[in-house]
């Protein structure tokens, strides 16, 4: 049975996974929209994301449901846990992931960090992406040492034996075609990692309006990303 889940992970912190979930948001409400969306962060640590999603679209979900765990200190989720003296529950985020997926179409989750972020003391996201089952899509962010950070985390996620359908490249700041080429080739990157590219998004001046999130969304391999 397909999946109507899609996670978007990263490198690492900063590839731009929030970037990228509001680019598919946009493209999906958009060309979609008798379809129904739900956009969820798991675990958020400190203001961003949960707030920016709620400000963009109109997704009719609670708080709690967009994050189910939220903690105040912008650290990893068993460090911020400890300081609150909580711990990270993560049967509420399965039960909250199960509920949207039965309401709702089609379904983002946005990781924290990437996928060698710890989510327990024992547990990373790539360990949670692999046991939960989840349809998953790289973000790796345009820069040098790229190339090196994707082949390691597609190794990472054929070790926990996650459902990586691709990886999007993303620029973090206004970058050329030359410079792109140069610095995550795309045929270099398969070569190595196996996985396809389905795109690259580009640097964005104001990454909050929808209509160009839209359009640079349209520039993904939808084929792959839809289900």
């Amino acid at each position: 049975m397909k999946s109507n889940t899609l996670l978007i992970t990263g490198t690492d912190t900063g590839a731009g996974k929030t970037f990228v979930t509001t680019a598919l948001a946009a493209y999906w409400q958009k060309y979609y929209p008798q379809s129904s969306l739900g956009i969820m962060k798991p675990i958020q640590s400190g203001e961003g994301d949960r707030e920016l999603y709620q400000a963009l679209f109109t997704l009719n979900q609670a708080p709690e449901e967009i994050t189910p765990l939220y903690f105040q200190a912008p650290l990893a989720p068993p460090i911020a846990a400890a300081k609150e003296n909580r711990t990270v529950d993560l049967a509420l985020v399965w039960q909250t992931l199960l509920k949207l997926q039965k309401q709702r179409e089609f379904l983002l989750v946005e990781s924290l960090g990437g996928l060698g972020s710890p989510v327990t003391d024992e547990l990373t996201v790539a360990d949670l992406a692999g046991e939960w089952r989840l349809p998953t899509v790289l973000v790796v962010p345009v820069r040098l040492g790229a190339i090196a950070q994707a082949v390691a985390n597609v190794a990472l996620a054929r070790q926990t034996k996650i459902d990586l359908r691709g990886i999007i490249l993303n620029c973090t700041q206004p970058r050329t075609d030359e410079e792109i080429a140069d610095l995550t080739p795309p045929e270099m990157i398969q070569s190595f990692t196996h996985i396809p590219v389905l795109g690259c998004l580009p640097y964005l001046e104001t990454p909050n309006n929808l209509e160009q999130l839209a359009q640079v969304g349209s520039n993904l391999d939808w084929e792959i990303l839809s289900f």
